[in-house]
């Protein structure tokens, strides 16, 4: 009788989902790209839900502190993760230590958008092409910084993969979050970075940074005129940032089943599909298999790349 009573509880309690305010957490500074995407999706999952999903912004670590916070939190519904590539799938291994492994610490709700990424120089800088940039960095080797948000994440391991197969070095300078980083590479700080579209978009049209390959196979809509890396004589270098919607494991599956059928139908809405491709992102979302399967297949392309590397948080 006890366990029908807690399996009953349960089941009501996911009925009456949500009767709060449910939070969404970031794993990063506001400004960036995830943060970005949690505040153009949180408005209509209010609409949706009837009550307010406040984004709430914990950077630091690669992502952890706000992933670590959210796999503790109790799988009821009303703390959710805004994941990307870094803090979810490579942390980590690369800080270390395991407070949370995606696979056993979190329920897959639906992806959110894919952005590809642009290597972007200071305009100071005395290149005007990728093979000038390897130039210069094999010239100097070291004396080049380019600014990553976070060690593990897609910008940190994409400037990895490009050194890599290019036998080019720089140093890595890392910051908490895309902002800073763009704060500094805006400033003259750093040299170059490589960052989503959706956040270097504005500072490349005002002319404040130069753009020099974009990470697709295929050149972007809202920048034709830079060239993917293969154009630029590199192969190899497709790389995309994900974010995502997850929930503490645990979490009743009617919760993350009715997450992820809002998500479709607000990704699916004109007006917020126009906000992602503004940004230069692509909003898609995915069923719990679907986003898991997807999951399951970056951990796989990236973390032997993360391993043969040596890539380890400072």
């Amino acid at each position: 009788m006890m366990s029908l009573a807690l399996t009953y509880g349960i089941n009501a309690n996911a009925t009456q989902w949500p009767s709060q305010p449910v939070k969404i957490v970031v794993p990063y500074p506001p400004g960036g790209n995830v943060d970005v995407a949690a505040r153009i999706i949180a408005p209509g999952l209010q609409e949706a839900f009837g009550q307010p999903f406040i984004v709430e912004n914990k950077p630091g670590a690669g992502g952890m502190i706000a992933g670590e916070y959210v796999a503790r939190s109790a799988p009821d519904g009303y703390t959710l993760f805004m994941a990307a590539n870094g803090p979810l799938l490579y942390s980590p291994l690369i800080f270390g230590r395991t407070p949370y492994q995606w696979k056993k610490s979190f329920e897959p709700i639906s992806s959110v958008s894919y952005t590809p990424m642009v290597l972007q120089v200071r305009p100071s800088l005395p290149v005007k092409t990728v093979a000038d940039l390897i130039a210069l960095a094999k010239k100097e080797p070291g004396k080049l910084n380019m600014a990553a948000p976070g060690a593990g994440t897609s910008n940190h391991l994409v400037s990895e993969l490009l050194q890599a197969v290019t036998g080019a070095h720089w140093t890595t300078v890392q910051y908490k979050g895309n902002a800073p980083a763009m704060t500094d590479l805006l400033g003259g700080q750093v040299d170059f970075d490589f960052d989503q579209i959706s956040v270097a978009l504005p500072f490349i049209k005002q002319g404040k940074l130069r753009p020099l390959a974009v990470t697709t196979d295929k050149r972007v809509k809202s920048l034709p005129n830079v060239p993917t890396f293969a154009e630029a004589g590199v192969k190899d270098m497709v790389a995309t940032t994900f974010t995502g919607l997850l929930a503490p494991k645990g979490t009743p599956k009617d919760v993350v089943d009715r997450l992820s059928a809002a998500l479709h139908k607000i990704l699916g809405q004109q007006d917020v599909i126009d906000k992602f491709d503004g940004l230069g992102a692509e909003a898609r979302a995915a069923t719990p298999r679907e986003f898991t399967d997807y999951l399951a297949s970056e951990d796989a392309r990236w973390t032997p790349i993360i391993k043969r590397a040596h890539i380890r948080a400072n």
